[in-house]
Formats: C-alpha cells, structure tokens, sequence
C-alpha cells in the first residue's frame, strides 16, 4: 500500500537528520504522480531561522529535479501523536500540491492521520490572491 511504503521510506529518511541543537528528527517521503518518492530530513543550524524542515527538503529535492506533481507525502518523527507540519511548509506545500494530495502524519509507532492538502491548510494563500498591476 501506498501510504505504509511512504512511511517506511519517511522513517529511512528520518536517520539521516542533522539535528545536533533539538535532537527532534523528522523524515519525510514525497511520492511523484508518475511513482518516484523523494525523501527529505530536517537540517538544523546553528543559526536557527536557516534551518530546513524534512517536508521541504523533499519538495525541493523533487522540484529541482523538474517534477512538479505530487500524489502524497508521508512525515514522520518520533513524537506521542501523528506529528504535524509547522506553519512554512503548510504554505510550501500548498504551493506546490493540489487541494486532494494525500498527506499521512505519523509517528515511530505507525500512529497515523491522513488529510488532503484542503483539510491540513484550509483558506491558504496562493498566487491567485496575487493582484496583477
């Protein structure tokens, strides 16, 4: 299944984070319409403001390899309940998904919330909200 393959795949990703000042790891996996899964992990910096979430690092890796359409993303960390996306890559991710992709929250103990893009950010800012002058 789809959703158990991203989240095997987030918690791979989710080892290979750079988080020496938090120690909170988190892993994402984004999965392609045409079938290839990106993964990301979040890295830290001493500079905190610079730092990168897991989810974005997987959207960036797949947007700079020229894929833009994305069926689902699975995140993942070690948390008591399904972790959330913070606030910057709800927009990321609104940017670049559509309102139906799938998105699966979990934790190390395969606790899981699934929502659409719609559900997780609803009333988020686009380019239409853009005026033309």
């Amino acid at each position: 299944m789809m959703q158990e393959k991203l989240i095997k795949a987030a918690k791979q990703a989710r080892k290979s984070a750079y988080a020496p000042y938090s120690n909170f790891k988190v892993g994402a996996a984004l999965l392609t319409t045409s079938g290839e899964i990106f993964t990301g992990s979040n890295i830290e910096n001493a500079a905190y403001p610079v730092t990168c979430c897991a989810e974005r690092v997987a959207i960036f890796k797949a947007i700079s390899e020229g894929f833009s359409d994305f069926e689902a993303i699975a995140v993942v960390a070690d948390t008591k309940e399904a972790v959330s996306p913070c606030g910057s890559c709800r927009q990321v991710m609104s940017e670049f998904f559509q309102k139906h992709t799938s998105i699966f929250l979990s934790n190390l103990q395969d606790r899981t919330i699934t929502l659409t893009m719609e559900e997780l950010l609803p009333y988020s800012f686009h380019k239409e909200n853009l005026i033309d002058k």
